[in-house]
């Protein structure tokens, strides 16, 4: 039972304790405070039912389902060059924490943003759905429900470690030179996982 929910929280945190376009919005939404919790609960929530997905035999599907995953491949590169660009404009444009709160995103918007940046990627489903679900299968039964429920767990505290812990560096965005080096790293990361989405297909 304990070996392997470690080795499923071990394999879940491998694929997502990385820089990428999930963890550096989550990033800016802790620093802004704003949000964090129903954001902190989607990334993590939606890793832990991919990965059951997955275990589940869900990911031979989605594997076998390659004009499924060019649909939301296409998708995820549109939605990021958006968010790279809006990125950059705020660059180009910063401002300090206390005065960014005024034009603080809605509910609405924050959920629809973090909705798009977890699913509009077919990486995410190839490595939660296929990868964790072929390593959690392999893992036998009962063992590949603790495996699933390790990575779960482990999705979990990450994506509350990032959003919480990021307020440690509020004082540090006050200044809007700060902002302008976050959302420049924001949009170059954005692009970089666009470009390698739409020239380097789904495939590892």
């Amino acid at each position: 039972m304990i070996i392997p929910f470690l080795v499923g929280a071990g394999s879940g945190l491998s694929l997502i304790v990385a820089i990428g376009a999930q963890n550096a919005f989550v990033l800016r939404q802790g620093i802004r405070r704003e949000h964090v919790l129903p954001v902190v609960l989607i990334c993590g929530l939606a890793d832990a039912v991919l990965e059951f997905l997955g275990v589940a035999g869900i990911g031979f599907v989605v594997e076998r389902a390659p004009v499924l995953l060019e649909i939301v491949r296409w998708g995820g590169v549109a939605f990021l060059l958006w968010y790279a660009w809006s990125a950059l404009r705020r660059a180009l444009r910063p401002a300090a924490l206390s005065a960014g709160i005024a034009d603080a995103a809605t509910l609405r918007q924050t959920v629809i943003a973090c909705l798009a940046i977890t699913l509009l990627n077919p990486h995410v489903y190839l490595d939660t759905m296929v990868l964790m679900g072929s390593l959690g299968n392999a893992q036998g039964d009962p063992d590949r429900w603790w495996f699933v429920l390790g990575g779960a767990a482990a999705s979990l505290c990450w994506f509350f470690v990032l959003g919480y812990g990021a307020r440690a560096l509020t004082r540090f965005f006050e200044s809007p030179r700060s902002w302008r080096i976050l959302d420049s790293v924001v949009a170059v990361t954005m692009l970089v996982i666009a470009a390698r989405i739409a020239f380097g297909g789904v495939a590892h």
